[in-house]
Order: structure tokens, then C-alpha cells, then sequence
């Protein structure tokens, strides 16, 4: 279910500590600090933090942007950042979000609402966030709350208007999270389709990618319009095979705004990471050029194990996830995908 939320009176007054320093995470506190918000902001590098503190820019992310440092209380100590939070807005890449919260006792988080910010599935068991929070550490759903776009860092920190979805099983939870953000340039959603949402972004993220391997191949617009209306059939045959098995309830036509800037905008880090495996570059190099974490290529792991848990084959996304990890050929792959559409 979907309300656009028009007016916003009452934002939360809780404190905000903010988990991760990367282009997302950047874009967030920029959004929150903008709109008059105390922040606490946990970053892993002192470099950083000492430059953020002398400058007021973030020294390896969104370098544009001025913040407001009186309004930023800024940590390397996770423990004492996620102390002073009543929200944790968590931007951790998924690939290393286990790395991080193995350090926690099972009862930091007690009590806490989490803001997930992250749009990838977590490796090690192939789930979403909110299934490892709450195996691990006791989450109450009624607490979570999970952001999605359409929405890209850097138009965010240019102050071009964007949009957002807050999505939580508990809808006033939502609201009041949104409520946070809204401003003349960011306008806001809410949903109450919390798995939507995150297999929707987590997908996206994956079908980018080939969306940029297409174009490292020298396809062309034609081909990338049948490619990406594909794609988005594969999402809704994958929700609906989801939903009825593990009876989570979707609404994916909510979702294909998210998937056509993610596929088509040269902001998109899937997308750039995608066109160099799609000229010829190895896995590692593309991430060495890159120099971010594109979570296209972690998800398109976890896609293909949760799809072997279903029983249930995604062709398009098992080409791009035997590209990456299996080192196939990406235009004899993309030649099969071809042969999908005919």
C-alpha cells in the first residue's frame, strides 16, 4: 500500500547517529542537517572525521557538500555513536554489515529504531537486513524501517528534487521517519511493503549492472528499452513467487521508477561498474576503477542463492551472476539473454 504523505507538523526530536560515511550514507546526513537535525555520525576513518571537523566536508564522498558541523557529533567508537542514538540510520555497505555488527552485544540494539539505508542482501546466509537483525539481535519489525529511491546521492547533494520511500510494517513508524526528510527538494512515500521495497532495490541494483555490461558491448538505446521492461517483468515473476511461498504480501509497479534511473543514469555506480565488465575488464580491476562498493555485484550472488531456495530461476540475473562470478563470457551471456526476448 502506497501514501503520499503531503504535510508533515510533527518530526521526531530523537536523536539520529548515522552508521557508515558513503555516498548514501553522505547524501542522508546531508538531507538531515539541512532540515535542522542533530546527527551523530560514525565514520571508521579519524582521517576523515579530522577532516570533517576542519572543513566541513566529507573528504571521500559527495566532497561538494558543506556540512553544518554544529549540528554533527562525529564518532569512530561504534559503541558510543550507536549509545547516543534513539534511530540508527544504517548505511554499511551489506557486503561488510556482519563485519560490523559481530562486534555488538545481542543488547545494543535494544530498544533502538533502525533505519536501513542499505540496498543489498547480506552474504553470508543470503537474507535481508531485517531477517538478520532480528535473528541476531532480537528486532522487533515493528521498529524497522527501510529507505529506497528513486534517488541518487549526487542529485541529492546538488539539491535537484528527489524522491524517497520509508516502508515499515508499522506505518506510523514510517510516517514519522519520512516526516524527517521532507523538504522542497525531497519529497517522500510511504509504503507498508517492507520486503517489496528492499528485493525491489536489491534487484534494481543487479539489472543495472547488466544494464551497464549492455552498454560496455556496444548495445544500444533499442536494445536497453526491451531490456529493461524485461527485467522488470523477471522482478514482478520473482515478488510473486516470493510472496506466495513466504507469504509476504508486494506491490512492485511502485518500484520501476527506482529501477529505470538506476539502469539509465551515469550517476549509477552499478551501472559504471557493470560497463567495464562489459568492455572486457576482470571483476577486480572494474573494482579497482571504480573505487566504491557496487552492490550489484554482491546481490547478484544472494539472488541466485535465494532463487535456488525457491526453486525458482531468474534468467536475466543468473546471466549477469555467471558473468561476475563465474567468469562467463558476457557476450555469449548476453546473446542467451537476446534469445529471451525473442
Amino acid at each position: 500500500m502506497y501514501i503520499r504523505v503531503l504535510d508533515y507538523t510533527n518530526a521526531l526530536a530523537n536523536k539520529i547517529t548515522i552508521l557508515g560515511n558513503g555516498s548514501w550514507s553522505s547524501a542522508l546526513a546531508k538531507i538531515l542537517t539541512d532540515n535542522g537535525h542533530r546527527i551523530n555520525w560514525w565514520m571508521r576513518s579519524e582521517e576523515a572525521i579530522k577532516q570533517l571537523k576542519t572543513s566541513g566536508h566529507n573528504p571521500h564522498y559527495l566532497k561538494i557538500v558543506k556540512y553544518d558541523i554544529g549540528l554533527i557529533e562525529l564518532y569512530s567508537d561504534i559503541h558510543q555513536a550507536i549509545a547516543h542514538g534513539d534511530i540508527l540510520l544504517i548505511g554499511i555497505p551489506s557486503a561488510f554489515i556482519q563485519d560490523v555488527f559481530q562486534q555488538l552485544a545481542h543488547d545494543e540494539l535494544q530498544g533502538k529504531i533502525i533505519l536501513s539505508a542499505i540496498k543489498g542482501i547480506l552474504p553470508v546466509k543470503s537474507i535481508l537486513l531485517n531477517e538478520y537483525l532480528s535473528e541476531s539481535f532480537g528486532l522487533d519489525m515493528n521498529q524497522y524501517c527501510c529507505i529506497s529511491g528513486p534517488c541518487h546521492a549526487e542529485e541529492v547533494a546538488a539539491d535537484k528534487l528527489s524522491y524517497l520511500t520509508f516502508a515499515s510494517s508499522n506505518e506510523q513508524l514510517a510516517t514519522e521517519m519520512a516526516a524527517m526528510f521532507y523538504n522542497e527538494n525531497l519529497k517522500t512515500v510511504v509504503s507498508t511493503d517492507v520486503y517489496g521495497v528492499q528485493y525491489a532495490a536489491v534487484l534494481k541494483n543487479i539489472y543495472a549492472l547488466g544494464a551497464g555490461i549492455a552498454h560496455g558491448l556496444d548495445y544500444g538505446d533499442n536494445f536497453l528499452s526491451v531490456y529493461i521492461t524485461n527485467c522488470f517483468a523477471e522482478l514482478q515473476q520473482f515478488m510473486d513467487v516470493i510472496s506466495t511461498q513466504a507469504k509476504h504480501h508486494y506491490n512492485t509497479s511502485a518500484y520501476l521508477g527506482d529501477l529505470l534511473v538506476t539502469c539509465y543514469s551515469l550517476h549509477s555506480r552499478n551501472r559504471t561498474f557493470g560497463n567495464f565488465i562489459g568492455k572486457g575488464y576482470s571483476v577486480n580491476a572494474a573494482k579497482l576503477e571504480l573505487n566504491m562498493v557496487a552492490e550489484g555485484y554482491y546481490a547478484s550472488k544472494g539472488i541466485y542463492e535465494i532463487g535456488k531456495k525457491y526453486q525458482y530461476v531468474l534468467p536475466i540475473a543468473t546471466a549477469i551472476y555467471d558473468i561476475l562470478w563465474h567468469q562467463q563470457s558476457a557476450k555469449v551471456e548476453f546473446e542467451k539473454i537476446e534469445e529471451i526476448f525473442n
